[in-house]
């Protein structure tokens, strides 16, 4: 009888998973990745308060098991408002609010971008947008728009599988047999 009370308390730590994505601002996920002994890839959701999309993606996509699972477990989640006036510093660069004395009208109003926002998307100032870093915090890929479930664990995946490393080869071996065919 002791031993099924034990096996109950414990069994719901074992199947534990996290119901929601662990994020963190730019200097949390710099400090983590120095701490931890094998860096993971950085997934970065460039947001601002005005956006309705950014405000859907949090409340239905981010909210997923399968997204919060998969995040949590293969990606440092950032969460960055493209309109912060915090100071990040990325690659020897300090980054900085394009305006920094810009007062808005009112919270939910739109504000001056960010420069690191404005680098790490190419000056495609669209949100929601979503960076994706290796663990050298190279820039892989970018994503921008409202995502479903299916479209976002698929991106998330690909990258948190390595299986960007592979695909060209895939795509070069096409192209080859698709030459050969053409040659005949």
């Amino acid at each position: 009888m002791r031993a099924l009370f034990i096996i109950i308390l414990i069994l719901p730590l074992l199947t534990y998973s996290q119901d929601q994505i662990n994020w963190m601002n730019w200097d949390q996920m710099m400090a983590k990745r120095q701490s931890d002994s094998i860096p993971k890839k950085v997934f970065i959701d460039l947001y601002t308060g005005w956006c309705g999309w950014c405000k859907r993606m949090d409340a239905t996509t981010f909210k997923q098991k399968a997204i919060v699972d998969y995040m949590n477990q293969k990606y440092y989640a950032v969460k960055f408002d493209a309109e912060t006036r915090d100071t990040v510093n990325f690659n020897g660069i300090q980054f900085v609010n394009s305006d920094p004395l810009f007062k808005k009208r009112a919270i939910n109003s739109r504000g001056k971008p960010h420069w690191f926002a404005h680098s790490i998307l190419d000056g495609k100032l669209s949100y929601p947008s979503y960076a994706l870093l290796d663990e050298n915090l190279i820039r892989l890929a970018i994503y921008n728009g409202f995502k479903q479930q299916e479209e976002l664990i698929g991106i998330l995946f690909f990258f948190g599988a390595d299986q960007h490393k592979y695909y060209h080869n895939l795509l070069y071996k096409q192209w080859n047999e698709s030459n050969q065919k053409n040659k005949q």
